[in-house]
C-alpha cells in the first residue's frame, strides 16, 4: 500500500499537487458560497467548505490505495479550505451567491479535480479507461456532497453538463497519456474543456437531452 502511495506521488510531482490544492480551494469556496446562501452560520460554513473540497479527494484516495488520504495526511488541504469559508464569510456581501458564483466555483473544481482524479488514478497504476472515470468521480464528489448537505438536487442528477464535462477533461489526460504528451500540458487542456464546457452549459444552457422535451416543443 505504502509502495503505490509513494510511487503515485513520485509520478504527480510537485504540480499535480499544486493543481488538486487549487482546485480543493476553488471547490471549498463554492461549498462556503453554497453555506451563505443556505444562512449557516461560521461554523456550518466552515464544514461545509471542507466537505465540499475534499470529498471527491477522499474518495479517490481510498480507491486507488492512498491512504491515509492527502486531505487527513496533509494539513495543507484543511488549510485552503478553512481559509476559503474564511474568504467567502467576510467578503459574502459583495458575492451574489444566488447562482453563478457557486456554479463558476463550482466548474474551476470540476475542471481541476477531474484533471488530477485522472492522472493519479494513472499514477497508480489504472487503465485508461477507469482512470478516466476516477477522474469524473473525483470531480462530482464534492458537489454532489455540498447539494445534499444544503438539501438540493445535486447538479450532477439535472440536465446541464456536469458529469460529461468531468469525463471529457479525464479523456483529454488520458489521450494525451497514451501519445506521451507532457502531462501537465494535457491536465490544462483537460481543465480548460471541461470549465468551458461547464461556461456553456451554466451561460447558453447547454444540457443533455430531457426526457418528453421534443414531445414539449412540438
Amino acid at each position: 500500500m505504502n509502495e503505490i502511495l509513494i510511487y503515485g506521488r513520485h509520478l504527480a510531482g510537485p504540480f499535480l499537487v499544486a493543481l488538486d490544492l487549487l482546485g480543493t480551494f476553488v471547490f471549498a469556496l463554492s461549498g462556503a458560497a453554497a453555506g451563505v446562501k443556505s444562512r449557516l452560520d461560521l461554523f456550518g460554513l466552515m464544514v461545509l467548505a471542507f466537505a465540499t473540497g475534499n470529498a471527491g479527494g477522499i474518495t479517490r484516495d481510498l480507491l486507488i490505495g492512498a491512504v491515509p488520504p492527502a486531505a487527513i495526511r496533509d494539513w495543507r488541504y484543511l488549510g485552503v479550505c478553512l481559509l476559503a469559508g474564511l474568504v467567502t464569510f467576510l467578503w459574502y456581501p459583495h458575492i451574489d451567491v444566488h447562482r453563478r458564483p457557486v456554479l463558476l466555483f463550482d466548474g474551476a473544481g470540476l475542471a481541476l479535480f477531474a484533471v488530477t482524479g485522472t492522472q493519479e488514478a494513472l499514477a497508480a497504476g489504472l487503465n485508461p479507461i477507469m482512470a478516466a472515470l476516477m477522474g469524473m468521480l473525483t470531480g462530482i464528489g464534492g458537489g454532489i456532497l455540498r447539494d445534499v448537505l444544503v438539501n438540493e438536487t445535486p447538479t450532477v442528477l439535472r440536465a446541464d453538463l456536469y458529469a460529461v464535462a468531468a469525463l471529457a477533461a479525464g479523456i483529454a489526460v488520458v489521450i494525451g497519456h497514451l501519445l506521451h504528451f507532457p502531462s501537465f500540458v494535457t491536465m490544462i487542456v483537460g481543465a480548460i474543456l471541461c470549465f468551458w464546457l461547464r461556461v456553456m452549459a451554466i451561460f447558453r444552457g447547454w444540457h443533455l437531452p430531457i426526457p418528453g422535451m421534443s414531445a414539449r416543443k412540438a
